[in-house]
């Protein structure tokens, strides 16, 4: 069953627009040297200054990489740029350096203060300084995948012209279908660790004195063991959502509004109070692990599989604003319960995964996805019904002495020749240039 805004979409021959979500990626991996340790090198000249650089930067750790794509229309194009920017990094890393694959760090020394914080001027050094102060240094390091999403223009048009009533402008329009799609993502978060759960276990010195989990799990990055700031969101509405995170600050339970890390953001004005005037203009999802099969850790299957998703939440019935908030606390709930259980184990949740894997494969029978869809489809039931062949799983094959130093520094190398037997790498940054995203985009494309 469509909802109303589903079906005009439907009847108007727009549902390959929903599908058309402009995508932009950033992909956080730490610099380690040959033995998987934390690398001890500046950050690479030959790829511009770290501080004005957007495209290449450093997030918490001054080891901690973290590429940004500009924004692409399919997910191959994103692909593409990731790949290049990728490349143009790793091309630029001292000898001996590679990119650790895995979203836990590697091993860290046991003193945590010898690990160098961020070089981002002197306002973000100090943010980095006080968050390492109230977390502790390793909740700061686990690195992931996070996807920008923002909606086609035709499908807000075509709302907002159908729908004048419901909506007095544009930004109404935005707001209302981010927030139908944050609701969506949030709710089905669990869903998401069961598939793409890909960080087990931590390395030596991660956890003081025996304080993590006693067994392997789907992802420590994605459950209390991982990142830092446990503080959730309230995605009712944008001013709910603004006034929480504000209240957050206010309590000094956040130091700024700048430290919700939630899985989900609204994205659009930098200062989080200006965020009404211009509405939501992007997502931001922060729920995947690095995908360490993968040299940029993420695959295109993926990248179909969210815009599968997020097309499905903006084509069927929203939550009711009365229920919204239970919902969703009941979803953080079931994902801390997925995220800990073993890797090897059938989910608690099997049935409702088995369910939700059959309506995304009628809804993309319903609209002719085509092929590509139906076989990331397939492979996602196979994980369901099959833990085993979940990326946290396999990665239990490699484990040796506790650790997946071997097998993630195997990949690490693997991924550095690659790069290195490239002809031609993009060495558009090493001149300092700033680049704008179209520049960028005509850059990498060429």
């Amino acid at each position: 069953m469509f909802s109303q805004i589903g079906q005009l979409i439907f009847d108007n021959e727009a549902v390959a627009k929903t599908q058309d979500f402009t995508m932009g990626l950033e992909i956080e991996m730490q610099r380690v040297d040959e033995n998987g340790n934390i690398s001890q090198e500046p950050y690479p000249s030959a790829i511009g200054d770290e501080k004005t650089n957007p495209w290449i930067t450093n997030d918490f750790l001054e080891t901690m990489s973290e590429t940004v794509t500009p924004s692409a229309q399919h997910a191959l194009d994103a692909m593409h740029y990731l790949y290049v920017i990728n490349n143009s990094l790793r091309s630029a890393l001292a000898p001996g350096e590679l990119l650790w694959p895995l979203s836990m760090p590697p091993r860290l020394p046991k003193d945590k203060r010898k690990l160098r914080l961020a070089k981002m001027g002197p306002e973000k050094e100090a943010y980095l300084k006080e968050w390492a102060k109230r977390h502790g240094y390793s909740q700061g390091t686990p690195c992931g995948a996070h996807i920008n999403l923002s909606i086609d223009q035709h499908v807000i048009a075509l709302v907002q012209k159908h729908f004048p009533g419901k909506f007095k402008d544009e930004r109404e329009v935005r707001n209302y279908l981010y927030t139908i799609l944050a609701q969506g993502f949030v709710r089905y978060r669990w869903f998401i660790t069961y598939l793409f759960g890909a960080s087990p276990i931590t390395e030596v010195n991660y956890f003081e004195n025996g304080q993590g989990p006693q067994h392997p799990l789907r992802s420590i990055r994605q459950s209390k063991y991982g990142f830092g700031t446990k503080f959730t969101g309230d995605f009712t509405n944008l001013d709910r959502y603004i006034a929480r995170i504000e209240k957050g600050v206010k309590d000094g339970v956040l130091t700024s509004d700048y430290e919700f890390h939630g899985s989900v953001r609204f994205k659009g004005n930098r200062n989080l109070k200006d965020l009404p005037k211009n509405g939501i203009e992007y997502l931001e999802l922060r729920m995947l692990d690095l995908d360490p099969s993968s040299s940029v850790g993420i695959r295109t299957g993926t990248l179909r599989f969210i815009r599968l998703l997020a097309s499905y939440f903006i084509m069927h019935p929203a939550l009711n604003e009365e229920e919204v908030n239970d919902i969703l606390k009941n979803a953080d709930k079931m994902n801390e319960v997925v995220a800990e259980e073993d890797p090897r184990e059938n989910c608690k949740y099997q049935a409702t995964a088995r369910a939700l894997v059959k309506s995304l494969e009628r809804y993309a029978n319903q609209i002719q996805l085509g092929p590509e869809y139906a076989e990331v489809l397939e492979d996602l039931e196979d994980r369901v019904e099959n833990p085993l062949t979940t990326p946290s799983a396999k990665l239990l094959n490699y484990v040796k002495d506790g650790s997946l130093t071997e097998y993630a520094l195997r990949r690490a190398k693997r991924y550095q020749v690659a790069a290195q037997e490239s002809i031609n790498p993009f060495k558009g940054f090493e001149d300092g240039k700033i680049y704008s995203s179209d520049e960028l985009r005509k850059a990498l494309s060429r």
